[in-house]
C-alpha cells in the first residue's frame, strides 16, 4: 500500500491531464527542435549557393566575347584615305592621304573640323608614308629626293563654360624642315618612322635597292630648354636579295628593324647602333604560293603580327637560345579570317588586335590568351581604312569612296581565357611557354599575367607538407589517447590539445616567419636530426622499456607509460640542435643551405619545410580531436566482447575499434585538408610568397587564399585582375565543395559497411 501511494504521487496516471501535458510538451520541444534543425540547415544551403551564384555573377563577365554595336553611318569626300586615326573620346579623326592632305573631322558625322597645309611644296613627289606607333602620334611622309618630311597629331583640351572642347593640331618635333634620310637623293620607295623626345629614328627602302637608316639624337641646352641641337648618324645597306621589298617596320624603342619582302621573306635587323646595323635573321615566314599583306607591331614593340593573303595572322617575336642570341619564332597564329589581311589595328595598352580582310570582314583578337573576340563584316570593300581609340572601345573605318562607320566596342576583359588561366603560355621576352602569375606590370610595353596554375599549386603544396605532418601526428596521438591512455591523463592531454585551435593563425604566421624560419635555416642539420632521431630513439625507449624487471614496469600504472617519452623527446632536441653546428661542419662544409644550392636545390628562408611545420600544428588539435571522439566513441562491449574472445588489445584496436571509428577518422582528415587548403595568414607570413611551380620543400609558393588576401585590396573593382581573384575564390569554393561531398559519400559508406560490428 505504502509503494503504491508512492508510486501514484511521483508517476501521474498515463492519462492524467499532467501526463498528457507533458507529452505535448515534450512533442512540442521535438517538432521545434525538428523543423529548427532542418530550418538552420536549410538556411546554411542557402547562404551557400548565395555564395556561389554571388562569386559566378563576378566571374561570368571574363568569358564574355566582344560587342559591337554602330554608332553612326555617313558620307564624306573621298580623299583615299592612307592612315586614319581616333581619339580616345571617339569624336575625332584625322585622315591622310598619299597627296599629303591631312584632314580632321568629327567622328560622330564627319563634318571637317581642321584642314592643316603641311609644309610640302608641289616640286616635291611623295613616294611613301609611314606611321610610328599609335601611342606616338607621329607620321611621315618620303619623297622622291631622299628626304622626310616629319609631323605629329596632338590635340588640346579646354573646358570652357564647364564643357570639354578639343582642338585638333599638327606640331612638328623637329622644325617643318625636310630631312635628309638618303643622302644620295634615291627616292624613299618604303619608309617608317619612329620619335621620342629624345630620339628619332627614319628608315627607307631606296628605289636602287639600298636600306638607309637615319637616327638624330636631340640634345637639350642645360641653360636654356628652348636651344637644342641635333647628332644625326645615318648608315646605307645594299639589299642583296632580288625580290621586291614590301613592308618595312621599326619598334617603338628604335632597336629593331624588320623588312618583308615579295618572296614571304622577313629581314631582321639590329639597329641599336645607328653607324652599324646587323642582320641577326632572315628567315621565310609564310608557305610557298601565301604572301604577306600587312605587318605590323603588337603594343610594346616586341612581338609582330603578320597577315597573310589566307587570311591568317601570326605573331612573332625575338626569343633567346642558350647562347644568348636572339632568333624570330612564330608563337601563335589565328586563321578565323579567310580573305587576305589588308590591315591590323593593334590596341594601345593591351595585347589585343583588330585585323580587317580583303571582304571587309573584321576579327578582334587577343594574342596572349589565344582568343578569337569577334568575327564580324565592317565594310564592303577592300580598299579601306580602320583606326581602334586608344580606350579599344571604339572603331572608325573609312572607305575609298568616303562611307564612314562609327562602331562601339565592349571588349572588357579579352585578355582572360582557359588558356591563359590554366595551361602554359608564352609570353613575350620569355624563352618557352611558363605558368606565370604577375598581376601587375611597369608599364604598357608588357602585360599582366593571371595564370592560376602555379597558385593551385602552391594550395595542394601547402595542404600536402601540412597534412604529411598532421595526419601521422594527429591521428596516432588520438588512438593512444583514446585507447591506451590512463583516464586521468587524458583528462588532461585532451583539453591541452584542443585549445591549441584557439591560437590565432597569424600569430602563428608571425612566429612562423620570423621566429623558426631563421632558426630552421640555421639549423636545418639538426631539425633533419629530429625528424629522424626522434622515430629511432622512440622506438628504442620501447625496446629498453620491455627489457627491464617487470617489477620496475609495475611501478608505473597502466596508461602512464607515455610520460616516460616525454624526456626522451626533449633530449632528442637538445642534442640535435646542439649538435646541428657539427654536423654541419662535418657534412656540409658548414653551410648546408649553400650546400643545397651547389647541388642545384634552392633553398628559400621561408619556405615548405617550415609551412608544414607550423601549419601541421595548426591542423593537428583539429585531426586529433575528431579522431579522438570518434575513436572513443566506440561501444564498449565490442571491445570486451573482442578481448574475451581471445584477441590481444592491439588485434582488437586494428580489426574492431578502427574500423568501427573510420567514418569519423576519415572526417577527422577531411576536415584538417579543408583547413589546410584554405589557411591565409600562415601562408601568407611564412612562405616567400612566390607564384612558382616546384616541389621542392626548401622553396616557398603562393597559394590561392594568400593570393586573394595580398591582392583584392588592391585590384580595381570590375577589373580583369578583380574578376580573377574572384574567380580564385570560386575555384576554392568549388574544390572545397567537391572535397565534402567526396568525403561525405565516403564516410556513409563506412559508415554502412562497419555498422554492423
Amino acid at each position: 500500500m505504502v509503494e503504491h501511494t508512492l508510486k501514484d504521487s511521483v508517476l501521474p496516471a498515463l492519462d492524467s491531464p499532467i501526463a498528457k501535458r507533458r507529452r505535448a510538451w515534450r512533442e512540442f520541444k521535438d517538432r521545434s527542435a525538428k523543423y529548427g534543425v532542418a530550418a538552420g540547415g536549410m538556411m546554411v544551403i542557402f547562404a551557400i549557393v548565395l555564395i556561389f551564384f554571388y562569386l559566378l555573377t563576378v566571374v561570368m563577365p571574363l568569358f564574355n566575347g566582344a560587342e559591337m554595336d554602330v554608332e553612326s553611318e555617313y558620307e564624306m569626300a573621298a580623299n583615299n584615305s592612307r592612315y586614319l586615326t581616333l581619339n580616345e573620346y571617339n569624336d575625332v579623326a584625322l585622315t591622310l592621304n598619299m597627296q599629303g592632305q591631312a584632314r580632321f573631322f568629327d567622328a560622330n558625322d564627319g563634318h571637317l573640323l581642321l584642314e592643316p597645309t603641311l609644309p610640302i611644296t608641289a616640286d616635291v613627289e611623295i613616294t611613301s608614308f609611314s606611321s610610328g606607333s599609335p601611342s606616338t602620334g607621329v607620321f611621315a611622309y618620303g619623297f622622291a629626293d631622299g628626304r622626310a618630311l616629319l609631323f605629329k597629331q596632338d590635340y588640346k583640351i579646354s573646358y570652357p563654360n564647364d564643357k570639354r572642347m578639343i582642338t585638333p593640331l599638327i606640331d612638328y618635333p623637329l622644325d617643318k624642315e625636310l630631312l635628309v634620310v638618303d643622302a644620295d637623293g634615291a627616292a624613299l620607295e618604303l619608309l617608317t618612322v619612329q620619335s621620342s623626345e629624345e630620339q628619332t629614328t627614319l628608315a627607307a627602302v631606296t628605289a636602287d635597292k639600298r636600306l638607309v637608316i637615319s637616327s638624330l639624337v636631340r640634345e637639350q641646352d642645360f641653360m636654356d630648354e628652348d636651344l637644342y641641337t641635333i647628332e644625326a648618324t645615318s648608315s646605307s645597306i645594299e639589299l642583296a636579295t632580288i625580290a621586291q621589298s614590301t613592308h618595312l617596320k621599326m619598334d617603338i624603342d628604335q632597336r629593331e628593324l624588320y623588312l618583308v619582302d615579295s618572296n614571304g621573306m622577313i629581314a631582321y635587323y639590329d639597329i641599336t647602333d645607328i653607324a652599324a646595323p646587323r642582320l641577326i635573321q632572315h628567315i621565310k615566314a609564310v608557305p610557298s604560293g601565301t604572301d604577306i599583306t600587312s605587318i605590323e607591331f603588337l603594343t610594346g614593340g616586341i612581338s609582330i603580327l603578320v597577315g597573310r593573303s589566307d587570311g591568317q595572322v601570326d605573331q612573332w617575336f625575338p626569343v633567346r637560345d642558350a647562347d644568348n642570341n636572339y632568333t624570330l619564332h612564330n608563337v601563335r597564329s589565328f586563321h578565323d579570317q579567310h580573305a587576305a589581311i589588308v590591315a591590323i589595328a593593334p590596341e594601345y595598352s593591351r595585347k589585343g588586335f583588330v585585323a580587317l580582310d580583303q571582304d571587309g570582314v573584321m576579327g578582334i583578337y587577343h594574342t596572349t590568351a589565344e582568343r578569337t573576340l569577334l568575327i564580324e563584316p565592317l565594310v564592303d570593300t577592300a580598299n579601306a581604312v580602320m583606326a581602334l581609340s586608344p580606350r579599344a572601345n571604339g572603331l572608325l573605318a573609312v572607305t575609298s569612296a568616303g562611307q564612314a562607320k562609327l562602331l562601339s566596342l565592349d571588349n572588357e576583359h579579352p585578355e582572360v581565357s582557359w588558356h591563359s588561366l590554366w595551361e602554359e603560355v608564352w609570353y613575350e621576352s620569355r624563352d618557352k611557354p611558363e605558368h606565370i602569375w604577375q598581376s601587375s606590370s611597369a608599364s604598357n610595353d608588357f602585360e599582366p599575367k593571371f595564370s592560376l596554375t602555379p597558385l593551385t599549386f602552391g594550395t595542394i603544396k601547402a595542404a600536402f607538407y601540412a597534412m604529411a605532418v598532421a595526419v601521422p601526428l594527429g591521428i596516432l596521438g588520438a588512438i593512444y589517447t583514446a585507447y591506451f591512455m590512463s583516464a586521468r591523463m587524458r583528462k588532461v592531454v585532451k583539453p591541452t590539445i584542443e585549445i591549441m585551435e584557439a591560437l590565432p593563425t597569424v600569430i602563428l604566421g608571425f612566429l612562423a616567419g620570423l621566429w623558426l624560419a631563421p632558426i630552421v635555416e640555421g639549423n636545418l642539420p639538426g631539425v633533419f636530426s629530429i625528424l629522424v632521431m626522434l622515430p629511432v630513439m622512440t622506438i628504442l625507449t620501447a625496446y629498453l622499456w620491455s627489457r627491464i624487471p617487470s617489477r620496475l614496469r609495475d611501478r608505473i600504472p597502466d596508461g602512464w607509460e607515455a610520460a616516460i617519452l616525454v624526456p626522451v623527446v626533449i633530449m632528442v632536441g637538445v642534442v640535435s640542435m646542439l649538435m646541428s653546428p657539427t654536423l654541419e661542419l662535418w657534412l656540409f662544409g658548414g653551410n648546408m643551405p649553400q650546400w643545397l644550392n651547389d647541388i642545384g636545390i634552392d633553398f628559400d628562408q621561408r619556405n615548405s619545410l617550415v609551412v608544414g611545420l607550423v601549419m601541421g600544428f595548426a591542423v593537428i588539435p583539429t585531426i586529433f580531436s575528431i579522431t579522438e571522439d570518434a575513436i572513443f566513441g566506440v561501444p564498449k562491449h565490442l571491445t570486451i566482447g573482442s578481448l574475451a574472445l581471445g584477441a590481444t588489445p592491439w588485434q582488437t584496436l586494428t580489426r574492431v575499434v578502427l574500423l568501427t571509428a573510420s567514418p569519423g577518422i576519415f572526417s577527422a582528415v577531411m576536415i584538417g585538408l579543408g583547413r589546410a587548403v584554405g589557411e591565409t595568414m600562415i601562408v601568407l607570413m611564412a612562405t616567400g610568397n612566390t607564384p612558382i611551380m616546384d616541389f621542392n620543400i626548401f622553396e616557398g609558393f603562393r597559394a590561392l587564399s594568400a593570393n586573394i588576401a595580398v591582392e583584392m585590396p588592391e585590384a580595381e573593382v570590375a577589373s580583369s585582375h578583380y574578376r580573377v581573384l574572384f574567380l580564385a575564390a570560386l575555384v576554392l569554393f568549388m574544390v572545397t565543395f567537391l572535397f565534402n561531398t567526396v568525403a561525405e559519400v565516403i564516410r556513409q559508406r563506412l559508415r554502412n559497411k562497419y555498422s554492423s560490428l
